[in-house]
């Protein structure tokens, strides 16, 4: 059968191309060789934020307890919290299942494979079937990644998928990676009491952030008492009598019930016939150009091009590639500022350019301003007033913003719009922010002195 578009992938990414496409009045196909909805849905965004809202109270409960204010304690039933869980993740596959139906999306279950020109073959449980397409976007996402030696054994070492699915929480935690993915998992752990031990070979915990919020960080957790063991490299990982054993260059040996193994993510790319369509490959990325593209009528979104894994970038190069394969724009693809955010208690929200990133593009300009979360009324009733938000500038304009504490993913989409708007000094006051609120954080950095950066 012959489509306008085939896309290989339904995740955030693939499944929002295909809805796109569709919309335009294109013929679309849609393969998937496991659940639509991705990594994100599935393995990833999702699954934590429901064990992180599910257990948010328990972080509220103990610091309004030091405040002498609140007493008593909260108990999360993990089984229940887990059959809510994937009772979510079934609802919403379903959900997505039926908008494919009603936009007359044919949704192909298999691993596809690029089969010659303007071709490809999908293995099924029904047989081989062959797609004909005048475009294709190739939407693979990412999967887990290990050094060797950090292999999960699917025992007592772990990777992220494998932690989600546990049916119980264990009583203690090594984590290896200081990354987002481990910092969120190891914060679930932590409020059901597990001993955590972070170990990672930097020398800080969020080691793509702004310094001073790894600093912010490492405080929160210490406080906590979590083991923090940075520049440590470690040897190998195994299951021992039971237990996760993990070893470090230097032969010291750490023990728990669980190792989590978080170093990263790499793109899923390899054995779908990419290299032998005459695709360029970088490290196991796509190699797209400006417009997205890998070749002729060949274009490649979200995790498996490498320029950002994020599901809501993923979704906006679907946008874009989808109006482009429509005739709907020739301009190149502009992401414009991408926000992250690290969710729990605390959070980590950033867009833009850090500090250090602003200063090695224009150093004569850089200059930094901040407010302290202390002076926000939010975070004291909140009883959570351990963080910043800090602006950075940049010729007078704002290129970034970023902020660590309670509550700071709150801030992101007005992070997000005055950085690409690049609001000047002059703009501050053109927006009336509410009050109370965590917003006013934002204004307080906006309005505080600034200090050029050396």
């Amino acid at each position: 059968m012959t489509y306008d578009l085939v896309v290989i992938g339904a995740g955030p990414g693939g499944f929002d191309a295909a809805v796109e496409a569709a919309g335009y009045g294109l013929k679309v196909a849609l393969v998937e060789k496991n659940f639509l909805g991705g990594t994100c849905l599935n393995w990833g965004c999702i699954p934590t934020k429901l064990w992180l809202g599910a257990t948010s109270a328990i972080e509220e409960l103990h610091n309004q307890s030091k405040m002498k204010v609140a007493s008593g304690e909260v108990n999360v039933d993990f089984p229940a919290l887990q059959g809510r869980v994937q009772k979510h993740l079934t609802g919403t596959r379903k959900a997505m299942g039926m908008q494919l139906k009603k936009l007359g999306i044919d949704l192909i279950e298999g691993t596809g494979k690029l089969a010659g020109e303007d071709k490809v073959s999908v293995v099924t449980e029904e047989g081989d079937k062959e797609l004909e397409y005048k475009d294709l976007i190739i939407a693979t996402g990412s999967k887990p990644i290990f050094f060797p030696g950090l292999e999960p054994d699917g025992k007592c070492v772990l990777d992220s998928n494998m932690f989600l699915a546990m049916e119980e929480m264990p009583k203690s935690l090594i984590v290896v990676g200081a990354g987002f993915i481990g910092l969120e998992m190891a914060q679930v752990a932590h409020r059901f009491g597990s001993k955590v031990t972070v170990i990672d070979a930097m020398d800080r915990v969020a080691p793509l952030e702004d310094p001073e919020v790894s600093k912010a960080l490492r405080s929160i957790f210490k406080r906590w008492k979590w083991d923090i063991q940075l520049e440590k490299r470690v040897a190998g990982v195994r299951t021992v009598d039971g237990k996760g054993e993990l070893t470090l260059d230097t032969r010291d040996k750490f023990e728990a019930e669980k190792i989590l193994v978080a170093v990263g993510r790499g793109p899923v790319t390899q054995d779908i016939g990419l290299e032998e369509a005459g695709i360029e490959m970088e490290f196991n990325k796509v190699v797209v150009d400006e417009n997205l593209q890998a070749a002729p009528h060949i274009y490649a979104i979200g995790d498996c091009n490498g320029q950002i894994q994020l599901a809501h970038a993923a979704s906006h190069q679907a946008h874009y590639v989808a109006a482009r394969i429509a005739g709907k724009t020739d301009a190149a693809y502009e992401a414009g500022p991408i926000p992250s955010v690290l969710y729990g208690s605390p959070e980590v929200m950033r867009v833009g350019l850090t500090e250090n990133e602003a200063f090695l593009a224009d150093y004569q300009t850089t200059e930094t301003s901040k407010a302290q979360l202390a002076a926000n009324p939010m975070a004291q009733a909140h009883a959570s007033t351990q963080g910043f938000v800090k602006v950075v500038w940049s010729a007078g304009k704002v290129v970034g913003v970023t902020a660590v504490g309670h509550d700071v993913s709150r801030l992101c989409m007005a992070a997000t719009m005055i950085v690409q708007q690049g609001w000047t000094a002059e703009d501050i006051h053109k927006t009336i922010f509410p009050h109370p609120s965590l917003d006013e954080s934002l204004l307080m950095a906006l309005k505080a002195e600034r200090t050029k950066i050396q």
